[in-house]
């Protein structure tokens, strides 16, 4: 057999990252740490939302993890493409760890003193803290991934990347609602230090992943001017960038998802986690499909659609009185969310050289952390000047506005096809 047939046979295998032990060991990090993620914003979300009984106070964590992360995201890529991939991630997992310790800490001292002024001042300054942590873990994530597996299957790599977070994302989500519902805040504290802790053992295995290019080769300005100019010259990396950027900024409903499960559809925090689950359901359907049936042709088009039926499924959301049309509309939402991720993810990588990995990472997640946080935030302000419906069914509507205008405005990334 000759190396090509190889290679091809591989790409045909949909198991064929999945086959590299220190791959393995990647996935296994991520998977336990997104889940320790996810179960903390589930519970800060529904915890403030006790203290408060405000949709505001929602809004406002997205804002407090945004403007960190997203204000050090530029020299957090240039920090990245300079350091051994592996050590940045265990610190930046370990101080996340530090985090969590923090606000159990919190849970015990001020949880039942009545101090709730001062407790929600503190649940505000440890997210601010994790905002900082993001912009640098976030980016090295992606970035180590293509130094452990060979391009030829970067596409199945970055499949599975996707199908691992997505599955503890929804894993995070649910389990977080019923552990919140059983051992409260200070016990559900305790599972997401266990859980990080666990990632961070995961990630102690992996090798050195050292910098592509040389300390001192690049002052940091013109390191970081290098990585937006490959991005807004890189037409397909830009549109989907900016598709995903203002299309979630408006769509996305997480911060409501409390208002909606308590107040609204009465069903609890148990429910909570579910209504909080479904999108991750229906992601890690579609991302299990794409990983044995990849699509072949029309990835960009099949973006466009993608996107615009999420909006559609977030209008159809915000109208619903039903646990089980809401449930239903938030799971078809998770499945074109997921295939939007798939394509955009898989053209990220694709696209960029190894050497600016960590800067165009990190715009990415400036675009990430600007449209889900700061989506986050204009969710909550939208909430107290529109209404908890009416902000949602306006969230959808832009959406859809958004598609619509990119459709016309970025024809390279419509005809795109990898």
């Amino acid at each position: 057999m000759t190396e090509l047939q190889s290679i091809e046979q591989a790409k045909q295998d949909p198991l064929a990252s999945m086959r590299l032990p220190e791959f393995r060991f990647l996935m296994a990090g991520r998977f336990t740490f997104i889940m320790a993620l996810r179960m903390m914003a589930t519970l800060v979300g529904w915890w403030l939302y006790e203290l408060t009984g405000d949709p505001f106070a929602i809004g406002l964590v997205g804002l407090s993890e945004a403007i960190p992360a997203i204000s050090l995201a530029l020299y957090a890529g240039h920090v990245i493409d300079l350091s051994d991939k592996r050590s940045l991630l265990l610190k930046g997992v370990s101080f996340y760890l530090a985090c969590g310790a923090a606000l159990l800490t919190l849970s015990y001292l001020l949880g039942n003193t009545g101090q709730n002024k001062l407790l929600i001042a503190g649940i505000y300054t440890i997210i601010f803290c994790t905002g900082i942590i993001r912009s640098f873990t976030g980016p090295s994530f992606s970035a180590i991934l293509a130094q452990m597996v060979p391009r030829p299957l970067l596409a199945n790599a970055i499949t599975w990347n996707q199908g691992v977070w997505l599955t503890a994302s929804v894993t995070g989500h649910a389990a977080g609602g019923f552990i919140i519902a059983t051992v409260h805040a200070s016990g559900t504290l305790w599972v997401i230090c266990s859980l990080i802790l666990i990632a961070l053992i995961s990630l102690f295995q992996l090798l050195p992943k050292p910098a592509s290019i040389k300390a001192g080769q690049q002052k940091t300005l013109e390191s970081v001017k290098e990585g937006l100019r490959f991005v807004f010259r890189t037409k397909e990396v830009l549109g989907a960038m900016t598709l995903d950027l203002f299309a979630v900024l408006f769509g996305g409903l997480v911060a409501m998802v409390p208002v909606f499960a308590k107040d609204i559809l009465k069903v609890g925090p148990i429910g909570f986690g579910w209504l909080n689950a479904a999108a991750d359901i229906g992601a890690i359907i579609i991302i299990l499909t794409l990983t044995f049936f990849p699509m072949k042709k029309n990835q960009g088009r099949t973006l466009f659609f993608a996107v615009g039926g999420f909006g559609l499924c977030i209008i159809l959301f915000a109208l619903s009185r039903t646990f089980w049309i809401s449930f239903t509309a938030l799971l078809l939402s998770g499945v074109l969310d997921g295939i939007s991720v798939v394509i955009r993810g898989t053209i990220l990588q694709l696209k960029t050289p190894d050497e600016m990995r960590g800067r165009v990472m990190s715009v990415n997640s400036m675009f990430i952390n600007s449209s889900n946080e700061i989506g986050q935030f204009e969710s909550g302000v939208a909430a107290r000047f529109l209404g908890v419906v009416p902000s949602v069914i306006f969230g959808g509507t832009m959406t859809l506005l958004v598609v619509f205008i990119t459709w016309f405005k970025a024809p390279s990334l419509r005809k795109m096809h990898y």
